[in-house]
């Protein structure tokens, strides 16, 4: 049994998403970050670095529990748990790795200020906006280009690299993204939709997921809260 401590966002989504179509067993605590769950010493002792999501692996490599944060060492931890969505030859899994790190690296951060400064940010800040939204549509037409050469990121089969990069793509809207100039990321995206496994994966939760408006939220999440010593 693994258990996941998590919530309703990309990042979360992502590891949801890879426990189901790995069929692995697992239970979901819901850590609520709008009222400062992951500040909590119980979470910090397996998340030290407060974000969502975290594990619990009861049976880890050793037989004894096992704990793992960041979503992308997650989905490594699990790919090679079950010999899952990583790759069988070195070739495949380094390229996996690569667009995995591609993900961690731009697409989500930079998505996520984009999604931040467009929606959040309490102040509409043009530099800032047009900034992250410009850098949303390169990273886009990056994935476009590639996915216009080979069926997913990571050459001919379903990868971490997808299930990593999926999530933060549902909220296109929200980034200033038009699919219409991004053709084959679009076929790319609907096909994945359409998967079972990711179906159920981003639906972990979602009932629980609330709009980030009152003062205490937003002051955990985007203000001093965050940053107090714990």
């Amino acid at each position: 049994m693994i258990d996941v401590y998590s919530t309703a966002t990309p990042n979360g989504h992502k590891v949801h998403i890879m426990l189901e179509e790995c069929g692995l067993p697992y239970r979901i605590h819901h850590i609520n970050i709008g009222a400062g769950d992951q500040f909590t010493p119980e979470f910090l002792a397996i998340s030290p670095n407060n974000k969502i999501p975290a594990i619990v692996d009861q049976q880890g490599p050793d037989g004894k529990p096992m704990s793992l944060f960041e979503s992308g060492a997650i989905l490594v931890y699990l790919a090679s748990k079950t010999g899952k969505f990583l790759g069988k030859t070195d070739r495949e899994k380094f390229t996996t790795l690569q667009w995995l790190m591609f993900q961690m690296g731009g697409v989500g951060p930079m998505l996520g200020q984009a999604h931040h400064f467009r929606i959040y940010a309490p102040e509409k800040i043009e530099y800032a906006i047009n900034r992250y939204t410009n850098e949303a549509r390169r990273l886009y037409g990056v994935i476009d280009k590639r996915l216009a050469a080979s069926p997913y990121l990571a050459g001919e089969e379903y990868t971490i690299a997808d299930i990593a990069t999926f999530p933060w793509l549902r909220s296109w809207k929200n980034q200033g993204i038009d699919w219409a100039d991004y053709p084959h990321a679009k076929r790319w995206f609907d096909e994945i939709a359409a998967r079972p496994a990711v179906q159920r994966g981003v639906a972990v939760l979602a009932d629980l997921r609330k709009p980030r408006t009152d003062d205490k939220a937003r002051n955990l999440l985007f203000g001093a809260g965050q940053y107090e010593k714990r």
